[in-house]
């Protein structure tokens, strides 16, 4: 049984499903409209408003999780806790409230997510299909075929601040829409030569925006689908209201009245743009992404593995050294007893990729790859999982001094000193036999090896020398000896 938790930037959303052989099932659904989005103020910094009531309701998600027994849960945070400024601050007193950790996602990530729920709903293995998820600060254009994704793109333009920034006071009229709509095809004109019907079959709406309008128009005798003459028939209707408080449809709850014109602007500014014929709307997207996202991982069907297999073969990784690296990596982290398997796949990804800087130079190759690391987009991982290989690569080697804000947490020094070893055996040529080393990190590092190796191998003493120089610069003692 899984869990997913979206925060969203106009809603937060929790899912909780079972795989049941071949679909997942949802169980339970819940829905608090945040508004994080408008939370934002001028500075870029959510207010002390919004920070609350988004903690008000992760705690209430927290009792509903707490009222299942779950395999996994994943939570996710999207665009309006990506750009805003005082995240950091606000983040720790989040997870502690829905007590787990939180993903800020990419929008690249996002979208990836979005197109893995559609296409398991579809399944439809050879559909050429365009998703499109509108959502509250950002929108998401994904083109794949079955459940392959060939591009993604994600977009800063989203319901909250279309809706803010054109419908001044709630006021809806002619003018203010077309102005939306140009705004939004602004957003994608230059990106849409490979959206266009040619290349795909049928396009999905898969955010709350679509579903929603779908709903109203049908609700309201508009039409019976999404396509450019019922949308500009509903924005007619929402015109003919003038306000958004007077907005009352059949299909649409009060509480979204404010947010949905903003929505509808940009979906008319896609159809338009991208010549969307029809758009089918579809009740999938991230939050069964993510569920089968971690549905996945458990049967070892693993995207981010994927994801760094094409790492290796684009930077023209040593596959052999590499392997090397991170099958010792591990024998060492798990001598060392770490307190849990956090960063037990982190290390192992991170030896693999430890070298990929050489594509650049030799010199300072650690800090090129630590660099692509953190920046690339990489499917599968989020930018916490990104962030903290790129410091355990750029820790395997040099000093230490550049990573001591993090050397506190234990298990991370523990993974650093296995990494930081495995690469030095590999670059003395030792073939490490497991009987005859022993490591161990509590108070200090003690690491006992053959005395066999230090004499068929000269330089091995002048390195282990210098890594316990770079250990004592950071205040660790590194104790040697040999048996």
């Amino acid at each position: 049984m899984y869990a997913a938790v979206d925060l969203g930037s106009n809603s937060f959303r929790l899912h909780i499903g079972k795989h049941d052989g071949e679909a997942i099932r949802v169980l339970k659904s819940v829905r608090e409209p945040i508004r994080l989005a408008a939370g934002i103020d001028k500075d870029g910094n959510l207010t002390p408003a919004a920070q609350q009531a988004a903690l008000n309701c992760l705690k209430n998600f927290r009792a509903v999780l707490a009222a299942y027994k779950l395999d996994a849960v994943r939570v996710v945070a999207t665009s309006a806790m990506r750009v805003a400024r005082n995240v950091t601050a606000f983040l720790p007193e989040a997870e502690q409230a829905i007590g787990h950790p939180i993903e800020i996602i990419s929008g690249e990530e996002e979208g990836r997510l979005i197109y893995m729920g559609v296409a398991y709903a579809v399944a439809l293995p050879g559909e050429r299909r365009l998703v499109i998820d509108i959502g509250g600060g950002s929108t998401e254009l994904i083109l794949g075929r079955g459940a392959e994704i060939d591009k993604v793109e994600s977009f800063s333009v989203g319901t909250v601040k279309q809706s803010l920034s054109f419908f001044i006071g709630g006021h809806v009229d002619a003018p203010s829409f077309e102005a939306a709509i140009l705004s939004a095809r602004s957003h994608f004109e230059d990106a849409a030569p490979p959206y266009h019907p040619q290349f795909w079959k049928q396009c999905y709406g898969s955010s709350g925006t679509a579903r929603t309008i779908a709903d109203i128009i049908v609700k309201n005798d508009i039409g019976r689908e999404i396509n450019a003459q019922t949308l500009d028939a509903l924005k007619q209707r929402f015109i003919e209201f003038g306000h958004v408080s007077k907005i009352d449809m059949p299909g649409l709850k009060p509480d979204r009245a404010a947010t949905i014109i903003g929505g509808l602007a940009i979906l008319i500014g896609l159809v338009r743009e991208l010549d969307i014929p029809l758009v089918q709307p579809i009740e999938a997207g991230l939050r069964m992404g993510v569920m089968w996202d971690l549905h996945l991982r458990s049967t070892r069907r693993d995207r981010r593995e994927q994801s760094v297999q094409a790492c290796v073969e684009r930077f023209h990784v040593d596959e052999r050294r590499a392997n090397r690296v991170a099958v010792d990596a591990l024998a060492l982290y798990a001598q060392t007893k770490p307190a849990s398997e956090q960063y037990h796949r982190l290390l192992y990804w991170s030896a693999l990729l430890h070298e990929m800087g050489m594509v650049v130079s030799h010199t300072g190759y650690h800090k090129h790859a630590a660099y692509i690391i953190e920046n690339a987009d990489l499917p599968g991982f989020t930018a916490r999982d990104q962030r903290t290989m790129s410091r355990l690569i750029v820790a395997h080697k040099g000093n230490l001094r550049k990573v001591v804000d993090v050397l506190a947490d234990a298990d991370f020094a523990k993974a650093v000193v296995a990494l930081r070893l495995s690469v030095l055996f590999m670059h003395s040529r030792i073939d490490i036999d497991f009987t005859q080393i022993k490591l161990r990190f509590k108070s200090r590092i003690e690491l006992e090896i053959s005395r066999a190796w230090v004499a068929e191998h000269p330089t091995l003493s002048y390195w282990l020398e210098k890594e316990q120089e770079q250990w004592d610069d950071v205040g660790v003692d590194f104790a040697i000896r040999t048996s």
